[in-house]
């Protein structure tokens, strides 16, 4: 089996910032939670048991759904750094890759459609997890896709389905349709200006709920926050992806304003702390994950903003990926301690933003016109 994970770019098609609203919305992910009809779900279900139904996934994915061509990966069989980059790359989940436990069980894998737009995670909470990750907000696209691969997979297997409740899951808020669509956001504006709070209440109240940048138990990090639907029983596929479309366009609506309101009030603060930060990943020389989280937000601002011209959001996403400890590792050839990972980021970093050249070059100093 090859090990897909130590390929440079695998699974990141959607860092490529070509979606609608792609310097605030860095990705859209739909799910849809399905079990078997015939087998205890996953938590109950035997080491057997569970290698029977990856089995039987496999076969019906190559026979004529949309992962024909792609790959089948068989988590146990994968070394623990390659699971980990494939949980960096948001590929699989913390709980599939055996995360803060004794590894994957056995039976656990992911199946990656052709250009990982789509994929099935298997056994995890629930036998599958159908899912589809594009860039930008594109809800309706992605729901189309894993809607597609269900209706696929639903003609092959028999799913656990009851006419009153709907699809049948592990964890009671997913039973109904199953579904749950997230978008991971970035709103430093929203943060400076201190309206973050009241917006994340507001999103509470309409039955959504807001996570960190690797879902559910993760902290915040770098202004980003994944905000997804939080109940599924009841409401149907595209009332809840409308639902989420029109709560994720009015949170881009404030966090436009607020930049817009940053930028006439004090636009001074804001160009000097964006590039403070641009300063300090351009010559760092040790920098732990969450220092670059923190900086890049400002930079990721920057770029929007016009204010750091010369810098791509792609190369921003990719420093995001490559700079978390496992791609380190990866890339070392070798483990690494804490200290080594944080000289090891630094040089990455370094490294890129030198290649996309010197950005102060295309403006003069950072400071002119200080006395206007």
């Amino acid at each position: 089996m090859v090990d897909v994970a130590t390929l440079a770019d695998f699974g990141l098609g959607w860092l490529e910032p070509s979606g609608p609203y792609a310097d605030i919305v860095l990705s859209t992910r739909v799910r849809l939670a399905r079990n078997l009809q015939g087998h205890a779900f996953s938590t109950r279900s035997r080491e057997g048991e569970r290698e029977e139904i990856f089995e039987r996934v496999r076969k019906a994915a190559a026979e004529r759904s949309s992962l024909r061509g792609g790959v089948a990966l068989a988590l146990k069989a994968l070394p623990r750094l390659s699971r980990k980059v494939l949980l960096e790359r948001h590929l699989i989940s913390r709980e599939l890759a055996g995360e803060g436990g004794e590894g994957p069980t056995h039976g656990s894998g992911v199946l990656l459609g052709p250009g990982e737009l789509v994929g099935v995670l298997v056994n995890e909470e629930d036998h599958l997890r159908l899912q589809s990750l594009l860039s930008g907000l594109r809800l309706q696209e992605a729901y189309q896709l894993v809607d597609h691969l269900d209706e696929e997979l639903g003609n092959q297997l028999p799913y656990a389905y009851h006419h009153e409740f709907g699809y049948l899951t592990s964890c009671p808020t997913n039973v109904g349709s199953g579904l749950r669509a997230s978008i991971l956001i970035h709103l430093p504006g929203l943060v400076l200006t201190k309206e973050i709070g009241k917006v994340l209440q507001g999103i509470s109240q309409v039955g959504l709920t807001f996570r960190g940048l690797y879902g559910e138990g993760s902290e915040v990090v770098g202004n980003f926050f994944q905000v997804s639907n939080q109940t599924t029983l009841g409401k149907s596929e595209e009332d809840l992806i409308d639902h989420l479309q029109k709560i994720v366009r009015q949170v881009i609506q404030y966090e436009s304003q607020a930049r817009n309101v940053l930028m006439r009030d004090a636009p001074r603060v804001i160009e000097d702390k964006i590039w403070r930060a641009y300063g300090l990943l351009r010559y760092a020389r040790t920098l732990s994950f969450e220092e670059v989280m923190n900086l890049l937000s400002g930079v990721r601002l920057g770029v929007s903003l016009k204010l750091l011209p010369g810098l791509s959001v792609y190369t921003l996403n990719k420093i995001m990926i490559f700079t978390q400890a496992a791609h380190l590792e990866q890339a070392a050839g070798r483990a690494l301690s804490e200290a080594e990972s944080d000289l090891h980021r630094a040089a990455y970093v370094r490294r890129i933003l030198a290649s996309e050249g010197d950005v102060s070059a295309d403006l003069g100093a950072p400071g002119d016109g200080a006395e206007e």
